[in-house]
């Protein structure tokens, strides 16, 4: 991979020590900062000054928080490539995470990928985990459930479906929406075990609900957001048992294969896997 193959971008909102382990993680598994475009979207914090103190491709400084499908869009206009990833702040990346995703998207025949997860602390040797697992699983593939933690998206997509729903209160639920459209047009996207990321757990969205008094289990984006979906409930319903039959699948398979699956989540010094 060259840098003129993909760029990456992420969007922050405070949360300034997660952004700088996540940049940190970049540069240590060789990552061209020339090639990352990263949107402030109004931090109060030391963000905006950390941000200026790097070699950045680009930077974005919104004055107030515009959302994620504003700021990522304007990650990907700013930096235009074959491949834009656009991943949260709030991630440590492996070797050759890059390579990885996008030799799975050929390898496949994807035009939207997403890397494997660990979710929860990094109590564990991270580098050395993620780099074992993605040589153990790299021809594992969950057909059409991408993600955006981190997502791949190729340059043909943009010209098919458009951007992200650039509409602020949408408050997370713009990936959905994106996703959504992928499938009603064709196009093909998945999860690939050739690479794999440790996810502090939405520490970004999960700080804005504190800010507006909301549980952990409530949703920012209004829960009446699924109608712009123009599905019937039992369009939903029968959508939703579908998935939840696959992953169920898909996590005795791995499993049974590989003692792990794509999907890890870190409690208490042990993995849970999904």
């Amino acid at each position: 991979m060259t840098r003129h193959d993909y760029s990456i971008t992420f969007a922050c909102y405070n949360q300034v020590d997660y952004t700088r382990a996540c940049v940190d993680s970049l540069v240590r598994h060789g990552v061209d900062l020339g090639c990352v475009i990263a949107v402030d979207n109004g931090s109060s914090d030391a963000t905006r000054d950390y941000l200026s103190s790097l070699p950045l491709g680009g930077r974005v400084f919104n004055k107030i928080n515009l959302g994620c499908g504003v700021a990522w869009n304007q990650g990907a206009l700013a930096l235009q490539a074959p491949w834009t990833i656009v991943m949260n702040n709030d991630v440590l990346v492996s070797a050759g995470w890059i390579e990885g995703l996008l030799g799975a998207a050929e390898s496949h025949g994807l035009r939207i990928v997403s890397p494997a997860l660990i979710e929860g602390p990094d109590d564990y040797p991270v580098d050395a985990f993620l780099a074992e697992a993605a040589a153990k699983m790299k021809d594992v593939l969950r057909a059409n459930v991408p993600h955006a933690v981190c997502v791949a998206i190729h340059e043909s997509v943009w010209m098919d479906i458009g951007y992200f729903a650039s509409i602020p209160k949408l408050w997370g639920y713009e990936d959905t929406m994106f996703f959504h459209a992928a499938r009603q047009a064709g196009i093909a996207s998945g999860i690939t075990g050739a690479s794999w990321l440790h996810h502090f757990g939405s520490v970004t969205l999960s700080a804005m609900k504190r800010e507006r008094g909301l549980g952990g289990k409530q949703g920012l984006s209004d829960r009446r957001s699924y109608r712009l979906l123009q599905e019937s409930w039992l369009a939903r319903k029968l959508q939703k048992a579908r998935r939840v039959r696959q992953l169920r699948e898909w996590r005795a398979q791995e499993l049974a294969q590989y003692g792990m699956t794509l999907h890890g989540v870190r409690e208490q010094g042990t993995f849970r896997w999904l």
